[in-house]
């Protein structure tokens, strides 16, 4: 991937996301997509107390791993692994977070491994990527594909420019709209379908209204996608940083 072009960014600045286009040869994703299967099914050289491992289905979202299988929905805390931490800090992404937040040290909120399983997957509703926890509002994410990413398989349903509406529910957790503001917002005709081809990359504003449905396919749509934030930003709860990425 090489450096964006002015009109590139100015894209991104009005749509709230960019297609980056191939950044995985198929050696790469062959490894990231091999790590996955061996995180799940427990065979990985690594702290599996350090993920937070959601099963598709459950509502638990607890640390340590939960059985042998490929069922997974989530599996966040994956800047601890050695093979996600190096795919995530590459140099092309440094430069794309020195563009949005400045030359200041970057974290990471959370890099995560979204599975919608064959013929299953969790519905997610229509939200924004926030967190009122946070004492600031990260404004970045690297979304990549893992599996092909098709209507079928329960590719992410965006609404261009939405990020410039500011916060919509901006009192919500999580940034989940109510049922009147999905209503307003998200209507049919303002939708895209975001469809990515394995070991393609988006960049995508935290702000943009999104969603996703089931998958309908009999293979798995996993995705990996990290938050990469301001490292100044510390958890109103704790008052604790999060994990750097880089330090400068």
């Amino acid at each position: 991937m090489g450096e964006l072009t002015s009109a590139q960014w100015q894209q991104f600045e009005e749509d709230g996301y960019l297609p980056l286009g191939r950044v995985l040869d198929e050696a790469e994703l062959e490894a990231l997509r091999s790590r996955v299967d061996e995180i799940m099914l427990g065979t990985a050289d690594v702290d599996y107390d350090e993920l937070l491992m959601q099963l598709d289905g459950s509502p638990a979202q607890t640390n340590g791993w939960k059985g042998a299988t490929l069922g997974y929905r989530k599996i966040q805390g994956l800047e601890a692994d050695r093979v996600f931490a190096a795919y995530m800090s590459r140099p092309a992404y440094r430069e794309l977070c020195r563009r949005v937040y400045g030359p200041v040290p970057i974290s990471c909120y959370r890099a995560m491994l979204l599975n919608k399983p064959a013929n299953a997957g969790t519905v997610l509703g229509w939200h924004q990527d926030r967190w009122t926890h946070l004492d600031r509002d990260p404004l970045l994410t690297i979304w990549t594909a893992l599996d092909p990413s098709t209507e079928a398989s329960g590719a992410v349903r965006i609404v261009p420019g939405s990020h410039r509406r500011g916060l919509l529910n901006p009192d919500d957790p999580s940034g989940f709209l109510t049922e009147e503001l999905t209503a307003e917002h998200c209507g049919s005709d303002g939708q895209r379908v975001l469809e990515v081809d394995a070991g393609e990359a988006v960049l995508l504003h935290n702000w943009l209204l999104h969603f996703s449905p089931t998958n309908t396919n009999p293979t798995p749509r996993r995705a990996f996608s990290v938050c990469y934030m301001d490292a100044r930003t510390t958890s109103r709860d704790t008052g604790r940083p999060f994990p750097t990425v880089w330090a400068a």
